[in-house]
């Protein structure tokens, strides 16, 4: 029986083996992590992530072929293939502080499975890293083994959280890149034989190695710069009367262009935009491409310029001060059917409102309290004026305004009357993701503030930027 072991239990490790496992029944699927809170949990009736479809997926093969162990040098051992799936955080001190991306938990991950590795193993990149990180991967593997032949392949993922299992069952493509030796193709062969159990040849896409790892930094970067096209062509539209939602459907028919990624929102998040795209900015750097460096960066700055707008039509729509005001925030994770808030928005919104005063009162379906005020906390956000909420009713309670932050589906669907009739006024609502019917709210009464669509006449002649 092959044996492929994952190092890492996280959002990618979890999904992408638990659907390896169901896919191959023959093949023994181990997922390990140092953290034994985080292997209890895959192994209890509350996995540690929340994902559309993925308990029924483990709860299917966990046990058979699906293992969940803290027992990390055990399994890796004994694997044929290796997963590497680990965080890969943006460095926060030292050289390329600020953008280039910390391997320190691969290269532990390389050294340790050196260590105890006896026999010749796939080594297969599945974290988001730079290029050429496969060739400093090789070079601990080789110099720190025992006789042992390792291939190193680069295999990076194309998740979108809230749909990956769905993504896993149905890719886009699968990308695997490997040297170009007898040996890298024979690897690259043997990685192709797992997907090629449910995924169809044409879908499955080999490459170089540096081709697939620079690959996923461009694929986020490309998806992250139209997120942040339309939410500058937002800003215009505001300013002129337009009305976003139209101008990105008659954009998105052009065949060229397409529909996807064409949504204005308050912003995008995400563990993986940012940090990728102030990687693929330093990479830029070190080569000398300062202009397409200063290209890619401008993602960012247009991603940050559109928080601090949201902000300041909140602050300064409610006579501008919220200092003292209650302000419920709806949605707190990056987006929808997901309970990551990594790099989420409603940080950044959140310590706007803080710092000009407001009392901020939280509800989102999926992200947990104790997160929700770690996640604040770590911006030095004073505790005292956060409040979170158990469902949008109570956040909304004696609120001067509503900031709709996650376009979750349930807030399509609150009694607006109720929350109207329960707030002071004027009753704001800020609407970040475009899921209110605007024109009805303001028939309930409120004073609406939808990104990128004309604006409620109390707005017209008011900052839209600090």
């Amino acid at each position: 029986m092959v044996k492929i072991c994952c190092i890492g239990a996280g959002y990618v490790g979890g999904p992408t083996m638990a659907v390896i496992a169901l896919k191959c029944p023959s093949i023994e699927v181990a997922v390990v992590d140092i953290s034994a809170a985080r292997i209890a949990a895959w192994n209890g009736d509350e996995l540690p992530i929340y994902e559309p479809g993925l308990d029924e997926v483990v709860r299917q093969c966990r046990g058979r072929n699906l293992f969940f162990s803290a027992d990390v040098e055990r399994h890796v051992s004994e694997a044929d293939i290796v997963f590497v799936s680990v965080n890969t955080p943006t460095k926060t001190r030292g050289l390329g502080a600020g953008k280039a991306a910390d391997l320190t938990y691969w290269e532990s991950a390389a050294r340790m499975i050196a260590d105890v590795s006896k026999s010749d193993k796939i080594v297969v990149e599945k974290s988001t890293v730079p290029v050429k990180t496969a060739e400093a991967i090789e070079k601990i593997l080789t110099h720190n083994c025992n006789a042992v032949n390792f291939q190193v392949l680069s295999n990076p993922e194309f998740l979108a959280e809230g749909t990956a299992v769905q993504d896993l069952l149905r890719p886009d493509r699968v990308l695997i890149g490997g040297r170009e030796t007898a040996a890298g193709r024979k690897a690259v062969d043997a990685l192709k034989d797992v997907y090629a159990r449910w995924v169809p040849a044409d879908r499955i896409v080999t490459t170089n190695l540096w081709s697939a790892e620079l690959t996923k930094l461009a694929a986020n970067a490309f998806l992250a710069q139209r997120i942040s096209s339309v939410n500058a062509i937002s800003a215009l539209c505001e300013a002129t009367g337009a009305d976003v939602s139209e101008v990105a459907a008659a954009v998105g028919m052009d065949g060229r262009i397409g529909p996807k990624f064409l949504t204005a929102g308050v912003g995008f998040g995400g563990s993986c935009f940012q940090k990728d795209i102030l990687n693929l900015v330093y990479i830029c750097e070190r080569h000398g491409l300062h202009e397409p460096a200063a290209y890619w960066k401008q993602v960012i700055e247009v991603n940050d310029y559109q928080k601090r707008r949201f902000v300041t039509r909140v602050v300064s729509s409610m006579f501008n001060t919220v200092s003292g005001k209650k302000v419920a925030v709806l949605g707190f994770a990056f987006k929808k059917d997901t309970g990551d808030s990594r790099e989420t928005p409603a940080i950044d919104v959140c310590k706007g409102l803080l710092a000009d005063g407001a009392a901020v009162c939280v509800y989102d379906p999926q992200v947990t309290e104790d997160q929700i005020r770690q996640d604040l906390a770590a911006v030095g956000e004073p505790m005292r004026q956060v409040g979170v909420a158990r469902d949008a009713y109570e956040a909304a309670g004696g609120a001067h305004a509503i900031c709709i932050l996650t376009e979750w589906d349930e807030f399509k669907a609150l009694d607006y009357r109720r929350i109207f009739d329960g707030m002071q006024k004027p009753a704001f609502l800020f609407d970040g993701r475009n899921v209110v019917d605007g024109g009805e709210l303001r028939r309930i009464g409120f004073i609406v503030y939808s990104i990128g669509k004309p604006l409620d006449p109390w707005l017209r002649g008011m900052p839209a930027v600090a």
